[in-house]
């Protein structure tokens, strides 16, 4: 590590000490009282049991376990988690969706020199929002996230929700060879330029589909979370009817989702309420269909044979507890655009994307195959990103995002979550607040956030092959 990047992070890091430490004497008593939570995650190879059938995959995992556990926080109260290395590699830890100082954000050379091999690195925040959140690497992302490296971060609200029981779904997908074990071939040319890495197993909480038990009258908090490279999710719940309550961790106005499908990309999560009123003993399918003629059974809701909890739907509100995300000011926004261009075309051609490549394939030999507004960052972060764009801190920025590619981009904003305007022209309904923004092809989508956190933050697409292949940038907030 270079001594111009460690003067950068410790000024970086002084500030943020200083200004959380004046934010906290603003605050209530009640608030400041709560003492440091500590905790410790290893990272290391281990295996897993992810077909069934006694087989074990040779996997990374944290803790040992495919997912990693499943950390479990209180808002506004303070964590400290040190992450111990035990790969050969360089690793570090995004908090995904996790409003929190930008040293603390885990983008190797951006805001943190990498965790080396056989070292460690303690990340030290304060949770402000409630909600599904869920944590990964973000150096070597595409191996690192594929081999298994992924958990749930859960923050409860102060106070307990109107359910009688919580379930969490952290799903993810693997590329798996006939005798179980995962794939090579990460980062190969095909993957790069179109769909990224699909794989052809998608397990639950770290094993095959099951099924889940459920009881006549209860009514249930489902968390999803799409912990996948690449894989899209799309949820039809048969006989049920899902009612979101909470998008990527910030709640919205309850409403059932379009076509009773819930629409899951990479590292989004939805929260739903489901008030179970089928039929004893029987058997409700819990399909994703979002690829054509790939439609598949994820599980199934299966009712026991005993009395109900209760004759009719619990009578109590479904919506939750804002979290104190600053309101935009959309009359004094500064706007802003971003452009996502490049990638394979039908018929084989590349999108226009200012001639970064030559008359080279894209996503060769770690070429980029995208580009925003023109200009390729590939990899996971280095020192020096120049910024796409600066923010003022405090002031609103209007954010529009067009895909002129032929393929789907959930495009994930680091530090902030984003209040979605329109799509297409289009208003979005049911305020819904997202750090992970699907943008089919040829889509537009406008959003607005407060750039009240400063740092240089990431920008990205979290199909993890093309944010290697160039799907990323930096903006900064001064």
């Amino acid at each position: 590590m270079n001594s111009d990047f460690s003067f950068v992070v410790s000024r970086r890091r002084f500030l943020q000490v200083a200004s959380a430490a004046a934010a906290a004497a603003m605050q209530p008593s009640s608030l400041r009282a709560a003492p440091v939570e500590d905790r410790r995650i290893a990272v290391a190879p281990g295996q897993a049991s992810l077909t069934g059938g006694g087989g074990q995959t040779a996997v990374w995992a944290y803790d040992g376990t495919v997912p990693g556990p499943t950390l479990r926080l209180r808002q506004h109260e303070p964590v400290r988690i040190t992450v111990e290395n035990g790969l050969d590699e360089d690793t570090t830890v995004h908090w995904h969706g996790i409003r929190l100082p930008n040293a603390m954000d885990g983008v190797p050379g951006l805001t943190q020199p990498p965790i080396k091999p056989g070292q460690s690195f303690v990340y030290e925040f304060t949770p402000p929002d409630a909600g599904t959140f869920w944590y990964h690497p973000h150096a070597d992302s595409l191996v690192q996230l594929g081999r298994g490296l992924a958990g749930a971060l859960i923050v409860e609200e102060r106070e307990p929700v109107s359910v009688d029981r919580e379930l969490l779904w952290l799903l993810q997908d693997w590329r798996l060879t006939k005798d179980g074990q995962i794939a090579p071939g990460f980062g190969n040319m095909m993957d790069a330029a179109m769909s990224g890495r699909v794989g052809n197993v998608v397990t639950i909480n770290g094993g095959p589909p099951a099924d889940q038990k459920v009881r006549v009258g209860e009514r249930v908090r489902l968390r999803l979370a799409n912990a996948s490279l690449a894989r899209i999710i799309a949820l039809r719940f048969e006989g049920h009817r899902p009612i979101v309550v909470a998008i990527d961790g910030q709640p919205c106005d309850p409403h059932e989702p379009d076509g009773g499908r819930l629409v899951l990309a990479p590292a989004m999560r939805i929260d739903i309420v489901l008030d179970m009123q089928g039929d004893p003993s029987k058997r409700y399918a819990v399909t994703d269909d979002f690829y054509d003629s790939l439609a598949y059974s994820l599980a199934n809701l299966v009712y026991d044979t005993g009395p109900p909890l209760r004759p009719h739907p619990l009578d109590a509100p479904l919506r939750l507890p804002a979290n104190p995300l600053p309101a935009p000011d959309l009359a004094e926004a500064e706007r802003q655009e971003i452009v996502l261009q490049g990638g394979m075309m039908g018929g084989g051609k590349l999108a226009g994307v200012g001639g970064m490549m030559g008359m080279g394939m894209p996503g060769m030999n770690g070429e980029a195959a995208w580009a925003i507004n023109g200009v390729s960052m590939t990899g996971d972060g280095h020192a020096g990103m120049a910024p796409q764009f600066t923010l003022k801190r405090g002031t609103t920025c209007h954010l529009t995002m067009r895909n002129q590619t032929a393929w789907w981009h959930p495009m994930h904003i680091h530090g902030f979550s984003m209040l979605v305007l329109s799509r297409n022209g289009s208003p979005v309904p049911h305020r819904q607040w997202q750090d992970t923004v699907l943008l089919a092809p040829k889509d537009m989508i406008e959003c607005a956030f407060v750039a009240d956190n400063p740092g240089d933050w990431m920008l990205h697409c979290h199909v993890a092959d093309h944010q290697m292949a160039g799907l990323m940038t930096v903006f900064r907030v001064t």
